[in-house]
């Protein structure tokens, strides 16, 4: 794949200079590209799980709350989804190489802040810092594939590994963060991004090269944070539901307030001569509809490692490597899941592919909400683990396929950072709402038996979630269209048939 593109030319994006009057520009090999954005892609979804493991370490070395707890996770996927818009258009206009570097070193200096973490806030407001750096660089891993690899089987199976990649990051959180603590601290589980950070920044500034589209234009930078205070807002009042309830103010006022802000985020958007997410791109069904199902997919499956962690560790009592080795079957699971994907995408489409994975995901969380205190291994956690993770894996590659596609390079950058958004703003909506569900269950009690129940009032809730977005998609992903067979005319033997269109490309 790599010798094609770069001895014959295809493909567009990174190495292809900006403008017809540009000098020429060395291409990058292909394999650079690609290990340059699973690296990146690895990163920032790794640190979305990583720290699960690790969460009771936290709360005994810094003295953090259960609300603080939640926050460990969600200071990070908040700046993550909300400036994630922001780093996906940025890196259309100024350049994917440039974007991927400063959001890799920013992302890296955060790391190492976080573990030198001495108060809570310290460790917050480093978590806050990292997902502005995964912000950044998140958009640009999948834009340097899209705009690199040429359209058809190479993509996607280069978006496969992408996936797979990111997928075995999420699953191998458990493993990494359980083996860190409990062999050196907690502090290791941000700091091994440091050396890691490193490496990879210097190996993409010798070997990406740079393309942008474009003149480079002002950025909508009141419609990110807009976004971002919104949806921040949001989440917030929903954690507060867990102490205060549905009804109290406190709860009502984050809530209304966040509301408030993306509606005026929206209103921004469609008067800004240059907005962040261009109203137009919701007139495709595709882009709608993927996004949708990314979101309410995330609802679900970004809480399936922070309860199974805290499971393990607080109901049956295993330690944090313990924990990380009983989750190697699910990171395996999820990653053969992703690279299966292109296959079945082949044969039976990417709408059904989608709906498949995460109906097969909805069946794992209804046996994983059979959880309870004298669980046993293979029948509480391998089974139905391995259930939601082969869904998971099966129904992001579909997904990412669908919302990405585009025959405008301009608009890569900002598609994936779309995407990116609705599944790690899912993700944190999905973790405050299930918390406070499990929260609500136990009713302050933690023993055991009530951690376990509500454990299991979160599972059987994440269940109904996947099940409603499993008839979503069937209803509203884009359906496949049959190629044209219509053959020459007798007296035009040599006329092509013309090529069925993509079904993305279709107008709604």
């Amino acid at each position: 794949m790599a010798q094609t593109s770069a001895e014959t030319g295809t493909g567009t994006g990174a190495g292809i200079p900006s403008t017809p009057d540009a000098p020429p520009k060395r291409r990058p090999r292909l394999w650079a590209v690609v290990l340059a954005a699973c690296a990146g892609q690895f990163l920032v979804v790794l640190d979305v799980s990583v720290v699960n493991v690790a969460l009771p370490s936290m709360r005994e070395t810094l003295a953090l709350s259960q609300a603080g707890l939640q926050w460990v996770v969600n200071a990070y996927t908040l700046t993550f989804a909300g400036l994630m818009l922001l780093g996906g258009r940025a890196a259309d206009l100024f350049g994917r190489k440039a974007v991927f570097l400063t959001g890799l070193a920013l992302f890296t200096a955060a790391s190492l802040a976080g573990g030198l973490a001495q108060q809570p806030w310290h460790l917050l407001a480093a978590r806050a810092v990292q997902g502005m750096g995964a912000a950044i660089l998140a958009p640009a891993t999948l834009t340097l594939l899209t705009t690199s690899v040429p359209e058809g089987p190479a993509r996607t199976r280069a978006v496969a590994t992408w996936s797979a990649v990111g997928a075995g990051g999420g699953a191998a959180g458990g493993l990494v963060g359980g083996v860190l603590t409990d062999a050196l601290s907690w502090r290791w589980v941000l700091l091994i991004n440091v050396p890691v950070g490193v490496v990879v920044l210097v190996a993409a500034a010798v070997w990406l090269t740079e393309s942008r589209e474009g003149a480079v234009r002002r950025l909508d930078v009141p419609g990110a944070l807009l976004a971002t205070l919104g949806l921040g807002a949001v989440v917030y009042g929903i954690v507060r539901t867990d102490a205060a309830g549905w009804t109290a103010p406190g709860a009502l006022l984050p809530l209304f307030a966040g509301l408030a802000m993306l509606g005026l985020f929206v209103a921004v958007e469609a008067r800004a001569p240059e907005p962040l997410v261009p109203l137009r791109l919701f007139r495709s069904r595709a882009v709608c509809s993927a996004n949708a199902a990314i979101f309410i997919n995330g609802l679900a499956m970004f809480a399936m490692w922070y309860f199974l962690s805290l499971y393990t560790q607080n109901v049956l009592h295993y330690t944090p490597l313990q924990a990380g080795f009983a989750m190697i079957p699910h990171s395996l699971s999820i990653v053969l899941g992703s690279k299966s994907a292109p296959y079945l995408m082949a044969r039976i489409g990417d709408r059904a592919l989608a709906v498949t994975g995460t109906s097969m995901a909805a069946l794992g969380y209804v046996w994983q909400g059979s959880v309870h205190a004298d669980g046993g291994y293979a029948a509480v956690i391998l089974g139905p683990g391995l259930l939601m993770a082969l869904g998971a894996g099966l129904a992001a590659t579909p997904l990412a396929t669908i919302a990405t596609a585009t025959k405008d390079p301009g608009e890569a950058g900002l598609l994936s950072g779309l995407f990116g958004t609705g599944r790690t703003m899912g993700g944190a909506l999905g973790l405050a709402v299930l918390s406070t569900v499990a929260a609500a269950r136990t009713d302050g009690h933690e023993t055991p038996p009530a951690l376990a129940d509500g454990y299991r009032a979160a599972f059987s809730t994440g269940a109904g979630v996947l099940a409603a977005c499993a008839l979503f998609m069937l209803l509203a992903l884009p359906r496949p269209r049959r190629e044209t067979t219509d053959k020459p005319l007798p007296d035009q033997p040599g006329t092509p048939t013309a090529p069925a269109p993509h079904p993305q490309d279709t107008p709604d």
